[in-house]
């Protein structure tokens, strides 16, 4: 969906901002997809303006909004469980220093 591709798009650049068509370009999504989906964005709260010259605006995920929140949450819980379903089984007794773990 346009909508998720531009959430993810936004969420993976989170902190920089871009103009409408660097999202589109970004999401991979035509321009026609992202204003079909972006009075969603605005009206959620989901994207913010940065700034602004000339007509051409600016636009970030906007960190301070409630879903945008639990989006973040929902990418820190997937990318927790994904690193402990590769990491090697700490139960193992396997020695730590410094947060590294040592051959054994």
């Amino acid at each position: 969906m346009p909508l998720f591709r531009i959430i993810d798009f936004l969420v993976e650049n989170k902190g920089m901002d871009f103009t409408k068509t660097d999202i589109s370009e970004g999401a991979e999504i035509s321009r026609a997809s992202l204003f079909n989906c972006w009075k969603e964005l605005e009206l959620h709260g989901i994207v913010k303006v940065t700034r602004q010259f000339g007509k051409t605006k600016l636009y970030t995920l906007n960190s301070k909004s409630l879903i945008t929140k639990r989006i973040l949450d929902l990418e820190k819980a997937l990318i927790s469980e994904a690193l402990e379903m590769a990491s090697p089984d700490l139960d193992n007794n396997v020695p730590v220093k410094k947060g590294l773990l040592l051959n054994a």
